[in-house]
This record gives C-alpha cells, structure tokens and sequence, in this order.
C-alpha cells in the first residue's frame, strides 16, 4: 500500500449549516474505495497533534477529516487561544457537536474515493464526543479514547458545561471501541465499569480494554502523560478495530 496523501485544510458544512474549517487528509490511491474516520480533537484543541492523528488514518488507508470544533468562538486563532476561548463558554454544545459531526461524515460519504462507512474517534473531551455521535448519527464504529463524562458529572470550577450521558447507551448505532487509563481519575476505573454495564444491559458490541500504569492522555506523544506501551497497544486495536468496520 502506497503511503501518498493529501492533507489540507478546507470548508465544510457543519451544524445549522455553518461552515467551519476543518483538516482533510485522504490516501492517493486512485479507483480504491475507502472507509472515512471522523477524529474529534482533545480540549487543547485543532492542533498539530490531532492533524497529525488525521494523517495516521491516511497513511494506513481511510479518508480522515478534522472539523475544527471551536471555529465560531475563534476563527483563524492559535489552538491555545480557540481553547481558551471556548473553555470560557462552557465548551462546545453537545448538538452543535452532533450537527458538526454529522456535517464531517457526509462530506466523507460524498467523497468518491468512499466505500460508504465512516467511524469516528475522540480523545478526552472528543472520546465522550464521540460516543454522543454514536448514539446520535448512523455509524459505522466509534472509538472512545479515554472520554471523561459520558457517566457522571464534570467536578465544580471545571469549564466544561456538559452532563451524563450513559442514559443514551440503548441508541448506539454502531460498535464501540473503549481505550482508558487505569489511572485515570476523568472518566474513573468506576465510571468506565458503569458504562461497561450499561452496554451489557442495551446488548451492544463493544471491547473495552484498560492500560495498567496509564493515565489521562497517554496517546499524547508532547506530553508528560505519554505511555508509548499502552498508546502503540491502543493504535494496533484502532486499527483492527477499524478494519473490520470500516473496510
């Protein structure tokens, strides 16, 4: 398989019709139909490391998008100061999150080089924003990489403005990958074994795997939090789990 790709950014059509940026990197592979990954970035943001994740998924063969989730509160702005912006409105409104999300995955639908499936994958903030687009849009699969509050309540004087959103496990559309720290505190072993149950109880598929050792953000290869013994573990289950989804 050729490693050739275009990655660019460019305009999309997200919630309420508004159109966002959003980083497009795609696999050069002409008459070969692919499967389409929609990445959700981290609260730090639309930065170098979550488009470097877009090219990941490139490189081995799907037609990655990034939309740039805090485009409205601060278009064209650094990562640091789009974050720091949309921290101080709560972050970003779970349906405007599902209408971007929404937007990204039509837009790799309607790409020729499309097989018709799309997934979706989030780190911390983007792991429970992907599971609120898995239970709110038809998928293929979903990844979850360590998404804090999809069960319980964000502590006081954190920004974040959302709630729980386990109740929502009856309506996943498609299978759900889970990659957690087993030292993590945002979601707890706790929360993560709750979510567990209540995808037992709706009958979903689902694999769920914990890394000893590993906290918050332990894909984040710029950060103190780096794991690279659970992160290369966890790319090699995307990976397959994608595979078999998505193909």
């Amino acid at each position: 398989m050729s490693d050739a790709m275009i990655a660019e950014s460019i305009m999309i059509s997200g919630h309420g019709g508004d159109t966002i940026e959003a980083y497009s990197a795609r696999p050069l592979e002409p008459g070969k139909q692919v499967g389409g990954v929609v990445v959700i970035h981290h609260m730090p943001g639309y930065d170098a490391g979550t488009k470097e994740i877009a090219r990941t998924f490139a490189v081995h063969g799907y037609n990655a998008m990034l939309p740039n989730l805090y485009w409205r509160e601060a278009p064209g702005a650094s990562p640091d100061d789009a974050a720091a912006a949309a921290r101080a409105v709560g972050g970003v409104p779970d349906e405007r999150l599902v209408g971007d999300v929404a937007g990204a995955a039509a837009f790799l639908r309607g790409l020729s080089t499309s097989n018709g499936k799309v997934g979706v994958i989030g780190y911390c903030s983007g792991g429970r924003q992907s599971f609120l687009a898995a239970v709110s849009l038809p998928l293929e699969a979903a990844v979850d990489c360590y998404g804090a509050f999809v069960v319980g309540d964000p502590p006081a004087g954190m920004p974040l403005k959302v709630g729980p959103i386990v109740d929502k496990t009856p309506d996943l559309s498609c299978p759900l990958l889970g990659l957690f720290g087993a030292e993590d505190k945002y979601p707890s072993p706790s929360e993560v074994a709750e979510l567990e149950s209540a995808l037992k109880a709706a009958g979903k598929t689902y694999e769920f795997h914990s890394y000893e050792g590993a906290g918050h953000a332990f894909f984040s290869v710029n950060r103190p939090a780096y794991r690279p013994e659970a992160a290369v573990d966890g790319w090699q289950k995307i990976f397959t789990f994608f595979g078999k989804y998505l193909a």
